[in-house]
């Protein structure tokens, strides 16, 4: 039988008021006051805080502040990555970020999400006392490929993958997979056209 964790990297439903995942926001949220306190020279102290928070973070990585995540433990963030200021990772899955990579200001990647049908998204019986959340919670994990371009406010949701060497414009709501080296944009996003062909 699967527990609570497991079941939540699976994207079935879960608990999110267990107490494992207390435990990661509570950690997070520890850690990130202190991030978010800190001046903008204090590069080694923020590089130290990454490390604790995100499951891997590789070399030459800048997140700007502010900068607000559920658990920090599922984020993973390859080499030569800018995550800009103001940005919100919503990890209760895993999100996975390759290699230079740009994330500009006010970009949401979300990975959890609910049932749409009010007789699935409900927790039927549902009573205060229970531990539960009165509704059903599932996660899906995101990626981000190497080389990607993600335009400022991009809103990134669940289960979605962006292919190498995409740009994402500014303001697009990414709801479905993008394939690799494309310009999409849009709300919802959809494809503009191919770019970096010399590369394929």
């Amino acid at each position: 039988m699967k527990n609570e964790l497991e079941k939540c990297l699976a994207g079935e439903w879960y608990n999110c008021h267990d107490s494992i995942f207390l435990e990661f926001k509570q950690k997070a949220r520890e850690l990130l006051k202190e991030y978010n306190s800190l001046e903008y020279n204090q590069k080694e102290r923020k590089t130290i805080i990454l490390k604790k928070m995100f499951e891997h973070i590789g070399e030459n990585v800048s997140v700007g502040l502010p900068f607000i995540c559920d658990y920090g433990c599922n984020i993973s963030i390859g080499n030569n990555v800018s995550v800009n200021m103001n940005c919100t990772f919503v990890d209760c899955n895993k999100i996975i970020i390759g290699n230079n990579v740009l994330i500009s200001s006010n970009v949401q990647i979300y990975t959890s999400t609910h049932p749409v049908e009010l007789r699935d998204r409900l927790v039927p019986d549902w009573n205060a006392e229970s531990g539960e959340y009165f509704c059903r919670t599932y996660a899906l994990p995101v990626t981000i490929g190497n080389g990607c371009w993600i335009g400022g406010g991009v809103i990134i949701l669940p289960g979605v993958t962006i292919g190498d060497g995409s740009v994402i414009g500014a303001g697009s709501v990414v709801t479905k997979d993008i394939p690799k080296n494309c310009v999409a944009a849009g709300n919802p996003c959809r494809i503009l056209r191919k770019i970096n062909k010399e590369m394929m």
